[in-house]
């Protein structure tokens, strides 16, 4: 499904005179479909750095990102153009981070079912799955019609995690997606990525709790900070 190689990020800060800061150096891994890859290490080695570039938000300075895709087949995620990289976000992989954006001014239930509506489901259905989701996620119905600025930090990342979930991705991507919930709303969450797992969704993950990322991982990539 995804084979990493030789990924290097660097990153040239011009407000410091073109200084050169270190993402992270030589990253290598495979994950084969349905599998849940955890990324472990400490603050700033680069963990969130590396989804950016499989998610193709950063451009990775050397290496290659392997991805087998639906559309396109076997294709470098580094180098591919970026209208085909946009297409590929829309249909085949998800991104969830801990910040949830969205335009304002529209309703959580909108937010949530607008994936499933771009792909061409009936907006009725895609909206009957959306309040499907919601409900699992603890949402509740009074909030479907409101803004998700006005919720709590707990409430916009299930907000966020459904969005990304909805439509069932060929890959997901994590980026301390559970950080802003409690251990009920977790749980729920962990079940949930199990359940997409089960119907081939693959996952790549950083969790700053050990626990929740052992009981995600199938196996754990380790990023050492002086890499």
């Amino acid at each position: 499904m995804l084979k990493v190689e030789n990924l290097t990020k660097r990153f040239k800060i011009h407000q410091l005179g073109g200084k050169i800061i270190q993402g992270f150096v030589d990253v290598n891994f495979e994950v084969k479909e349905g599998a849940s890859l955890g990324i472990s290490g400490p603050s700033g080695a680069g963990k969130s750095s590396i989804l950016k570039c499989i998610y193709r938000t950063y451009i990775p300075t050397e290496g290659n990102i392997w991805y087998e895709s639906e559309l396109y087949g076997n294709v470098n995620l580094s180098t591919l153009k970026e209208h085909l990289i946009t297409k590929i976000r829309e249909l085949e992989i998800g991104y969830i981070s801990q910040f949830l954006k969205v335009i304002p001014r529209v309703s959580a239930l909108d937010i949530v079912a607008n994936p499933l509506i771009v792909e061409g489901v009936p907006e009725k259905e895609a909206k009957e799955k959306a309040i499907e989701l919601l409900k699992r996620l603890g949402i509740s119905q009074n909030l479907f019609d409101a803004y998700p600025a006005t919720f709590s930090g707990g409430e916009q990342q299930r907000i966020n995690i459904a969005k990304a979930i909805i439509k069932a991705p060929r890959l997901l991507l994590l980026d301390e997606p559970t950080a802003s919930l409690d251990s009920k709303a977790t749980e729920i969450v962990l079940t949930l990525f199990k359940e997409l797992r089960e119907k081939g969704c693959t996952m790549i993950g950083i969790f700053h709790d050990k626990e929740i990322l052992k009981k995600f991982s199938d196996e754990i990539y380790y990023l050492n900070i002086d890499m």
